[in-house]
């Protein structure tokens, strides 16, 4: 039996840089009939420097827009298209780590690299030249157990889990 080969999934998002969110939202809407995307509203209203998800396919595929600027992003922005993967593609991704990736700062990547955004879970990753990308699955509690639990990681966090929990505690009870 020949061991499925790791292809990247569909196209997720794209990384956006602009100087005020709410205006390129606007835009956006009026222009091509992007909606913002309220599944993923804790990462613009969560946190300082955090995206806007905004669609026009659904939330199939999303435009991230990062506020540039003094305040934002908190980290500095340097992917531009992230793919999305099922579970088991992604918990295989992360098995044959490390590999020939290399994380954006050029080391190899590890398992650890695992990124926790609360409501996915991602790897950046360095293409031989140099380009950043992302590789997301949404398929949260699966990998927690099956994977991050299952093999002891430690995920890298961009902010403390109390602000999602925060935020889900102010926003309990809408749309009910």
């Amino acid at each position: 039996m020949t061991e499925e080969r790791f292809r990247l999934g569909r196209l997720d998002h794209v990384h956006i840089r602009v100087p005020d969110r709410a205006e390129a939202a606007a835009w956006y809407a009026e222009h091509l009939g992007f909606e913002r995307v309220e599944e993923f509203a804790f990462w613009a209203e969560g946190f300082e420097g955090g995206p806007l998800q905004i669609s026009a396919d659904g939330g199939q595929t999303t435009l991230a827009l990062f506020e540039a600027g003094p305040h934002g992003p908190m980290i500095e922005q340097k992917t531009g298209v992230a793919f999305s993967v099922d579970a088991g593609m992604f918990m295989a991704f992360a098995r044959a780590l490390p590999g020939e990736f290399r994380s954006p700062g050029g080391d190899r990547l590890q398992p650890a690299d695992l990124i926790d955004f609360d409501l996915c879970w991602a790897y950046d990753f360095a293409d031989p030249w140099g380009n950043v990308y992302e590789l997301n699955t949404y398929e949260y509690d699966r990998v927690k157990t099956e994977l991050v639990e299952a093999d002891g990681l430690g995920p890298v966090r961009y902010w403390p889990l109390e602000v999602r929990e925060a935020y889900v505690a102010r926003h309990a009870g809408e749309g009910t």
